[in-house]
């Protein structure tokens, strides 16, 4: 019933920036708890950053201070700006909600948006 449909994503040189944007179906956003994942090949998808419906953000240690995420609850929409970009970076992001109203359930996984860090 949540679809999501990822955008931003580029080719961009270490030390860069990028912002992806999540575009989020459904008029239950505003209460879930959203999240920005990333898989590159050979590797087992991990999560980056979340955020609370209130705007309280967490964030993976490899991305601490680089990554900003942040929600539009009006209109629908999660940002991950990501700065001083490393090639390490290299992944496919997603971005998800979390639909369970007592135990994490994840929506449908999107297509995801291509993130390429390469000098």
């Amino acid at each position: 019933q949540v679809q999501l449909v990822e955008s931003g994503g580029g080719l961009v040189q270490p030390g860069g920036s990028l912002r992806l944007s999540c575009a989020a179906s459904g008029s239950m956003f505003s209460i879930y708890v959203m999240g920005w994942y990333r898989q590159a090949p050979g590797k087992q998808r991990e999560l980056v950053a979340d955020i609370t419906p209130g705007g309280s953000a967490n964030y993976a240690d490899s991305v601490k201070g680089r990554f900003t995420i942040s929600r539009d609850n009006a209109n629908n929409t999660v940002y991950l700006q990501m700065d001083s970009l490393k090639p390490e970076d290299t992944a496919v992001y997603y971005c998800n909600a979390d639909l369970g109203p007592y135990y994490s359930v994840l929506a449908s996984w999107g297509q995801g948006t291509q993130v390429t860090v390469s000098s």
